[in-house]
């Protein structure tokens, strides 16, 4: 015999059973330790259930918990067992009750056994560990850890402010550089006993009992100055997501196994019941004598990370949906937002639609309800029509309309009668909106209404007051939509250009110049309507310079240009 395994358990049994006995099988001697907080008649039950295997033995118990010091007590008792009732074993090969197996193990024998002297084991300083999550890295060798940090969180992160402030800083022993890695090794016998029986073993242990993590740290460190030739590197495919969670394999990960040409694999879901099957009992279907080489899936994890933290441009889910910033593009694809367009002409909504062949909307976030094209009630994707729903979340409804419509474009009128809320500064954040605003126009309606003035007045003073914020939104450095603003005044002396530019940019079915315009609003004594508001004391500004007399379409032609926010 030339491998051993140390096996460390703490649930799952009838699968630790069943990898252990897999490697008994294939003459390789195991020795368990089963956590301490596992209850009596489990343990007593598991230790009978493998009495008839010769070479298993079990190790003294500790209390092994995430990030503390009895995981690393608990390797070194079971390591100490093995090398002393097995002295024909090679190399200690560290794994879990939820590691599988996915070659021969006879393959595994002969893989070591051309390198007699190779130590494999993740070894790395801390500056150049990439994978550290929570802030902690040098520190972790610096500080005092004597609170659990999944037990006690608030008092573990508490304590470390402490030290922070008051300066803390514990000493490393002398001639050790601090080194990080998986816990999941494979260690020659020269430098595991040289690492268990070191004379000065008391103080490395009393130095990493005190540091948060040991497990990825002690022999990470410690192999380096004993080992003779070590590869930095697990023969244990162990894969972690951004936050520093494992993956968990299922059934339906059997091929990406097998593409891995790995070992052994942790972790795996216990009833993954299709890979125990093929690789345990499925010699057949074992995998090709090869060099280990996880990095041919790691396309395939890094892919799955950036799914699961960026996720499909304007498709929201739990990971994502709370952070800001996290989205991986705001909306599903463009859209079209009108400002100011329904109120100067009366049939511009069924105008656009004819000419553009989109979608075009009402007011989506008028504060009855989302005015859908056609007077729909209920549009794909579910999505109701009524304001409490909508306005529970405004921006998800707008994003959940965007997505659930994919390849129609979307057009819908905005101004400073709707909803507000978030929603302004997220369709001015937004690459995939095109916002075109003819300023001001909110007054027509009000100028063609029949209200007392003094109700105009305040009207019209709120709007503006709203609108303004609106263009401050649009014109803001963070805004990364596509913005067009003009105020009424400029746009209703030349209204042919910007409709012409609108309805390219959109994309029409016919890109030929436009032969058919929508009828606009009688504004005949409009400048006297804007003069009476300044008179009781509201300067209405955004409208631009609009004269005494009135004017209609196509008079006094101006060459001054639209503003334009790119």
């Amino acid at each position: 015999m030339s491998l051993g395994v140390v096996m460390l358990v703490h649930t799952a049994f009838k699968r630790a059973e069943q990898v252990a006995r897999h490697w008994a099988n294939a003459g390789c001697p195991v020795v368990i330790h089963v956590d301490r907080n596992v209850v009596a008649k489990s343990y007593k039950a598991f230790v009978a259930a493998l009495a008839d295997v010769d070479h298993i033995r079990f190790s003294r118990r500790y209390r092994c918990e995430w990030g503390t010091w009895g995981i690393v007590a608990a390797s070194q008792t079971a390591s100490e067992k093995m090398l002393r009732d097995f002295p024909d074993v090679q190399h200690v090969y560290l794994a879990s009750g939820s590691c599988l197996p996915l070659r021969p193990i006879e393959e595994l024998i002969d893989y070591l056994a051309a390198r007699p002297r190779t130590d494999f084991i993740e070894s790395a300083t801390t500056m150049d560990v990439p994978w550290t999550v929570g802030g902690l890295d040098q520190e972790r060798f610096t500080l005092h850890f004597p609170f659990s940090w999944r037990r006690h969180r608030f008092l573990f992160d508490r304590f470390v402010q402490i030290q922070r402030l008051i300066g803390t800083k514990r000493m490393i022993p002398s001639g050790l550089r601090p080194h990080m890695g998986s816990q999941w090794w494979c260690l020659t016998r020269q430098t595991l006993t040289a690492i268990l029986q070191d004379p000065d073993r008391a103080t490395y242990d009393d130095f990493f009992r005190r540091v948060w993590i040991p497990d990825e740290s002690y022999y990470q460190t410690l192999a380096r100055l004993y080992s003779r030739e070590l590869e930095s590197r697990s023969l244990t495919l162990s894969k972690f997501d951004f936050q520093g969670k494992p993956h968990i394999f299922y059934d339906d990960h059997l091929q990406l196994l097998r593409r891995s040409d790995c070992f052994v694999a942790r972790k795996i879901w216990p009833h993954a019941e299709l890979l125990y099957r093929a690789f345990l009992t499925d010699r057949a279907g074992a995998m090709s004598r090869t060099e280990p080489n996880p990095g041919k899936i790691d396309r395939i994890f890094a892919k799955a990370v950036d799914r699961r933290t960026r996720g499909r441009p304007g498709l929201y889910m739990h990971s994502r949906f709370p952070n800001e910033n996290w989205e991986n593009g705001v909306t599903a694809g463009p859209y079209s937002v009108f400002q100011g367009f329904a109120e100067l002409f009366d049939d511009f909504e069924p105008w656009l639609a004819r000419a553009t062949g989109s979608r075009v909307h009402g007011h989506l976030f008028a504060p009855e309800k989302a005015e859908f094209a056609e007077g729909e009630e209920v549009i794909h994707g579910g999505l109701s029509a009524s304001a409490e729903i909508r306005d529970a979340t405004p921006w998800a409804f707008l994003t959940n309309l965007i997505w659930n419509t994919r390849g129609e474009r979307q057009c819908f009128q905005f101004g400073p009668h709707d909803t507000q809320d978030d929603v302004i500064w997220n369709i001015a954040k937004d690459p995939n909106a095109q916002i075109s605003v003819v300023s001001g126009a909110w007054a027509v309606p009000l100028f063609n209404s029949n209200l007392d003035f003094a109700t105009i007045r305040r009207a019209a003073a709120k709007l503006q007051k709203i609108e303004a914020d609106s263009l401050d939104a649009y014109r803001s450095p963070y805004a990364k939509a596509h913005i067009r603003i003009w105020t009424m005044a400029e746009f209703i002396e030349a209204p042919m250009e910007p409709l012409q530019s609108i309805i390219d940019e959109i994309g029409a079915r016919n890109p030929r110049r436009l032969a058919e315009v929508p009828k606009m609003r009688d504004l005949t004594g409009f400048g006297q309507f804007l003069q009476n508001l300044k008179n009781q004391g509201m300067h209405p500004y955004l409208m631009g310079d609009f004269p005494v007399e009135g004017r209609q379409l196509g008079q006094r032609p101006r060459t001054r240009k639209p503003y334009l926010v790119r």
